[in-house]
């Protein structure tokens, strides 16, 4: 390939461009708060609560610490301990599979459809065993599954349904929004997710008034509603949504849809350019609003992909380059092979996407990448000749 200047960089998100957008709005309350020295919970955090709590057509909002902590509280507050089993994608961050081990059940890994990387009702139902009471959907890069096939099979099943939305804010299956399907629905608001705060973040949302109550207690230090300080009825964690997180997260909510409008517009940019090419995409169900948190495509020789794309300063990730079931420390709850997962995880690509991109940056990042996948052909057919 001949050499050629670089371009400016394009990197694979830009957390500046979304703050430097919201902080005017913002900097007032922001201000007023830090020089006040209300910090930790306050009248910020519960208008979040009730802002986000509606905005997933949920009852109720927990805002705590950041989205790990939100799957712990959930799975602690429904009771699931040692003995139990919960069904969890193999293809997730850690944090799902981490979360349902640290209260002391064990996962079960799941399979996911070859389309869209997604748990289907069909993976759902190899992993249950007698021991299984409960699964943790994962709406994975932005798109929820089949929520009506899951729902009837876990609940044939008697499992009750966590989301797991850490990368879902404003997503849909049927017109209906993440948060608004299982018993509770978990959120990170971790600073490069859709909707992301200053630092970490996380919510939880229920329709259960019950279940409410418990995980904000549990949050609290296991102080339940109207208790004085010293008296917990449970025995509880810190997990609190600091009040100038909350701040930042009711400005940006305000951006949200509009910013989640810009993604879809972008997203749909890369499958124009990228249709017709070997790359291949991820499928997007037909009854599904996928939001982009990510754009993934799979790609043969990936690692070598991303460095030439590196070489022309263009940032890449990959959504995730181990599945749970075969890192050290999960891999004793592994049992059986998981295909696609493991296919995946050689060939998965994340391209940048942030709501601040233009629409030539995307060109560029598909002319690269097109130019990447052509000099691996190249090298191949070269080392097929000369027999190396």
């Amino acid at each position: 390939m001949p050499d050629r200047p670089l371009a400016a960089p394009i990197p694979f998100t830009d957390l500046a461009a979304m703050a430097a957008e919201v902080w005017p709005a913002i900097e007032g309350d922001y201000l007023a708060s830090m020089l006040g020295g209300r910090y930790i919970g306050g009248p910020a955090v519960t208008r979040f609560e009730q802002a986000w709590a509606a905005y997933c057509g949920a009852d109720h909002a927990v805002a705590v610490a950041n989205g790990t902590d939100a799957l712990e509280l959930t799975l602690t507050a429904l009771g699931i301990g040692p003995g139990d089993e919960v069904v969890v994608p193999a293809n997730t961050f850690i944090a799902t599979a981490a979360a349902v081990v640290r209260v002391g059940a064990a996962p079960r890994f799941a399979d996911v459809s070859d389309e869209t990387l997604l748990m289907t009702p069909d993976t759902l139902v190899a992993a249950i065993t007698p021991r299984t009471r409960a699964v943790i959907v994962v709406h994975l890069f932005g798109q929820i599954p089949d929520m009506a096939g899951l729902l009837a099979s876990a609940g044939q099943a008697g499992l009750a349904v966590i989301e797991d939305a850490a990368q879902a804010h404003g997503a849909e299956w049927a017109g209906r929004r993440a948060g608004s399907f299982g018993e509770a629905a978990c959120f990170s608001f971790y600073p490069g997710k859709n909707l992301g705060a200053f630092g970490d973040a996380g919510a939880i949302v229920t329709s259960r008034p019950d279940l409410a109550d418990r995980m904000r207690a549990l949050a609290n230090h296991g102080r339940s509603h109207g208790a004085s300080h010293y008296e917990h009825d449970y025995v509880g964690t810190n997990s609190r949504l600091d009040a100038l997180q909350a701040i930042a997260l009711l400005g940006k909510l305000e951006h949200l849809d509009s910013w989640t409008e810009r993604r879809i517009e972008l997203a749909r940019r890369y499958t124009d350019l990228l249709a017709g090419t070997d790359i291949k995409l991820t499928g997007v169900a037909a009854p599904a609003r996928h939001v982009y948190h990510l754009y993934t495509v799979r790609v043969p020789r990936r690692d070598d992909v991303r460095t030439e794309l590196a070489s022309r300063c263009i940032e890449t990730g990959v959504h995730y380059p181990v599945p749970c079931h075969l890192q050290p420390p999960l891999v004793r709850f592994a049992d059986r092979p998981l295909p696609v997962a493991e296919q995946a995880a050689t060939e998965l690509l994340s391209l940048p996407l942030f709501p601040h991109m233009t629409d030539s940056q995307v060109g560029l990042v598909c002319e690269a990448l097109g130019d990447a996948l052509q000099t691996m052909t190249d090298v191949t057919t070269r080392a097929g000749v000369s027999g190396d």
